[in-house]
């Protein structure tokens, strides 16, 4: 999340403290918090069965990742892909059959190329490679059409007094402003799970050894290469090559990397996806961003000078000549080890280090342009892009959106497990379907040693993708607290998950395909004047399957 109002939030705060009690309680009978792309899915589907729904949103802008520059869709096998979420891919078709939504570019231009599937699927009305605007425009459609009732730039309250527990149920939640929600069932649709925190859910952050659940993949991996993101050279990690005793480079960690297999409480690296143009008429060149040292990229010069050619290999193409560019490479978008803290920090805290990543990212990018060390081929390519002028235009054409591929995961009654996202069990209950790559960025950039003393080069840690045997079903009692914890709550984005098999969850579809099962579920808990947990699992199922939800195959 973009958290650029906190210092009007704090004063605002404040400045109301004395009027909390005057309040008026805003009531409905879901409360949704998180503005993500699940948020909404849920919302749409709560009206649709009848229900009254607001959505307290921390976002001013609407549908997380999918419309803050993630528009090449992890799509895995987009046959799992059903529901809201496939209505979603399918009103992007129908704005790209429309001749004006092609400025930039003609449509026949566009190379067409998805995730293993074509970006514009004629045979099933689907379009899987989108511009960020466009995305938002179709969840403020859903809002619209929906009449759904959002309140936006409201943050919860994370302190002792910000939620009201009855009986083992939330029934009620105050935000920063002093307004108080209240509900019968509530969701928790944010990337970060404040909500199922604040309520005392059981939750864990970091990887776990692979011990907890007999895995394979979880934990420290040192030494293993799933992708290219690693030193494929030997680089020395001195400031003054091959000499310790001149300091570490910017960006490598002085700490050991653990023991292969251990637990930690490191998480996968965040960045921003970026959304970049090459067309002259909409392209904003990369400017000195404030406090830029050319030093810390120094690094980045080494990997150049080893021969590495890689630079543009995920500057993925998206409709008008734009792109969604994410993280490749040993030495790229990804902020490696600066995000450790940021599951469990204050808002001041995420604001500041969601800054950080932002002036590193756009620190990057103005050293390929700019530094005499970046080769002159890829300099000039590189002079060639810049921020799009028509996309984030009330936030400087940047990302609204951190990439936060992982933060607190929720301990349930059911966790999913390396062998489940893998397609080598049977989930019990489905509620929805992945199918996605186990895919965990690096956590930590380290000096590689060997027989414990150090040695000259430098290693990344954490970078797995291990694809599933076949899609998966994911069980409805992983989006489900403990019912000693909390009775009302659903979690369809924080969900019961091992860090590895999240690595696979974790995607924008499925988030979407969780958050309206969450809704269903909800709903009929409300219906049945009983608890999510105790809905029969067989009337659940009747009612996802009539929403077109996948929930085998």
């Amino acid at each position: 999340m973009r958290y650029s109002f906190y210092k009007s939030i704090f004063l605002y705060v404040f400045f109301f403290q004395n009027t909390f009690a005057q309040t008026k309680i805003r009531k409905a009978d879901v409360i949704i918090y998180g503005g993500t792309s699940a948020a909404i899915t849920a919302a749409v589907q709560v009206k649709k069965m009848g229900k009254s729904v607001i959505i307290v949103s921390p976002d001013k802008h609407l549908g997380g990742l999918s419309s803050g520059g993630l528009g090449f869709t992890d799509t895995g096998n987009k046959q799992v892909i059903g529901g809201l979420s496939r209505e979603f891919y399918q009103r992007l078709y129908t704005h790209y059959q429309n001749t004006n939504s092609w400025k930039w570019q003609k449509r026949e231009e566009y190379g067409n190329k998805g995730q293993g599937t074509p970006a514009l699927d004629g045979a099933n009305r689907t379009m899987w490679i989108f511009e960020p605007h466009a995305a938002e425009q179709v969840f403020e459609d859903f809002v619209k059409e929906n009449k759904l009732l959002v309140y936006r730039n409201e943050w919860l309250d994370r302190s002792a007094k910000g939620i009201t527990k009855t009986s083992g149920s939330i029934r009620s939640f105050r935000t920063l402003s002093g307004q108080v929600y209240e509900g019968k069932m509530f969701i928790d649709a944010t990337y970060e799970g404040d909500l199922m925190a604040a309520a005392g859910v059981s939750y864990h952050v970091g990887r776990e050894a692979n011990s907890v659940y007999g895995e394979k993949w979880n934990g420290v991996q040192t030494e293993v290469f799933q992708h290219g993101h690693h030193f494929k050279a030997k680089i020395s990690p001195y400031i003054v090559e091959n000499d310790p005793k001149s300091g570490l480079l910017p960006e490598v960690s002085a700490e050991p990397a653990g023991e292969y297999g251990s637990g930690d409480n490191k998480i996968q690296a965040y960045c921003f996806r970026m959304c970049l143009s090459n067309h002259p008429e909409n392209r904003i060149p990369f400017a000195k961003p404030d406090g830029y040292d050319p030093a810390r990229y120094e690094l980045y010069a080494r990997v150049f000078a080893s021969g590495w050619r890689e630079t543009f290999d995920k500057f993925d193409a998206i409709p008008n000549r734009k792109t969604d560019t994410n993280n490749h490479g040993p030495f790229s978008t990804d902020y490696i080890g600066k995000n450790y803290d940021y599951p469990e920090a204050s808002y001041e805290r995420r604001q500041q280090i969601i800054k950080e990543h932002e002036l590193y990212q756009k620190g990057l990018m103005y050293f390929l342009q700019n530094d005499s060390r970046v080769p002159n081929d890829v300099k000039e390519k590189m002079q060639q892009w810049g921020l799009p002028k028509d996309e984030f235009i009330d936030n400087g054409n940047w990302p609204h959106q951190l990439y936060i591929r992982e933060a607190r995961r929720m301990i349930g009654k059911f966790v999913m497990k390396e062998a489940d996202a893998l397609g080598k069990t049977v989930v019990p209950n489905p509620v929805g379907m992945g199918s996605y790559a186990l895919d965990s960025h690096n956590a930590q950039r380290y000096v590689k040693t060997t027989e414990g003393r150090p040695d000259v080069y430098v290693q990344n840690e954490g970078d797995i993708g291990v694809h599933p045997d076949k899609p998966y079903s994911i069980a409805y009692e992983s989006i489900l607290p403990k019912e000693n914890e909390c009775k009302n709550l659903l979690v369809p984005v924080c969900v019961s998950s091992s860090h590895i098999a999240y690595g696979s969850i974790r995607m924008e579809p499925v988030f979407m395909i969780l958050g309206q099962s969450a809704a269903v579920a909800a709903v009929m808990a409300i219906n049945a004047k009983t608890i999510p947990h105790k809905i029969p699992y067989s009337k659940l199922k009747t009612e996802l399957l009539k929403e077109k939800q996948v929930l085998e195959l």
